[in-house]
C-alpha cells in the first residue's frame, strides 16, 4: 500500500495543494460575502433583512454540485466565458457563505444588547457599531461553529474536483492514479490520508484560535 504513495507522490502533493488554494480562495469569499450577509440579516431595515434571508434560503436549499452545473456549463452557454477555477470557488465559496452569515448572525445576538446601547450613546453610527463594536465580538462567539463550517468546505471541495470542473485536487489526482495502477483502495485511502490532514489541522488551528480569543463571562 505504501507504494502507491511513494510512486506517486508528486502527484497526491500537487492535488493536496491545489485543493489548499480551493479552499483557501473559497473561504476567503465565504467570509467576505457571509460577513455582509450578517450584517444584513441584522440590519433594522425590514428590506435589508428580506434580502439577507433570500440569500440565505437560496444558496442553503439548492445542491452544492447544482450551482457548480451553472456557474460553469450554465454561464458558458449563455455566453459567460467562465474558467473551472472561477466557477469552483465562487460556487464553493457563495455557497459556504450561507451558513457564515446564519453563525455570524447568531454571534451577533450574543453580543448584549447593552453594547449596543453604550456605542449608540458614544455616538456611533449603524454601520459603526456594527463593524467596530458587535462584529469583532460575534467572529470571537462563533469560531466553533465556523471551524465545522470550514471542515464542511474540505470536504465539499472534492465535488468540486470531482464534478465537470475537473480541477486537479486530492481526488482528481488519486482518480487518475488509479485508472494508471487500477490500485482503487490504496490510492483512495492516500486520498482519504490527504483530507484528514486538512481537516485534523483546520480542527487543531480553530481550537487555537478558540482558546487565544475566548471569551471570559
Amino acid at each position: 500500500m505504501l507504494d502507491v504513495l511513494t510512486d506517486n507522490f508528486d502527484q497526491f502533493a500537487s492535488g493536496f495543494w491545489v485543493t489548499v488554494r480551493i479552499v483557501g480562495i473559497s473561504l476567503a469569499i465565504a467570509l467576505a460575502v457571509g460577513t455582509t450577509v450578517a450584517a444584513l440579516r441584522v440590519a433594522p431595515s425590514p428590506w435589508l433583512q428580506r434580502l439577507g434571508g433570500v440569500y440565505v434560503e437560496t444558496f442553503r436549499n439548492i445542491p452544492l454540485l447544482v450551482l457548480l452545473f451553472i456557474s460553469y456549463a450554465g454561464l458558458r452557454r449563455a455566453g459567460v466565458d467562465v474558467g473551472p477555477w472561477v466557477a469552483g470557488t465562487a460556487s464553493l465559496g457563495l455557497y459556504t457563505a450561507a451558513y457564515v452569515a446564519e453563525a455570524l448572525r447568531s454571534g451577533v445576538f450574543a453580543v448584549s444588547r447593552g453594547q449596543r446601547e453604550a456605542a449608540t450613546a458614544l455616538g456611533f453610527s449603524q454601520n459603526e457599531t456594527m463593524r467596530i463594536v458587535v462584529l469583532p465580538q460575534a467572529f470571537r462567539t462563533v469560531i466553533p461553529p465556523l471551524a465545522s463550517i470550514v471542515i464542511a468546505m474540505i470536504k465539499n471541495s472534492a465535488i468540486v474536483g470531482a464534478s465537470l470542473l475537473a480541477l486537479p485536487d486530492i481526488l482528481k489526482e488519486a482518480r487518475i492514479v488509479v485508472s494508471r495502477t487500477f490500485q482503487t483502495d490504496e490510492a483512495f485511502f492516500w486520498a482519504a490520508v490527504c483530507y484528514l490532514l486538512l481537516t485534523v489541522s483546520a480542527t487543531i488551528l480553530f481550537r487555537a484560535l478558540e482558546k487565544r480569543y475566548a471569551i471570559h463571562r
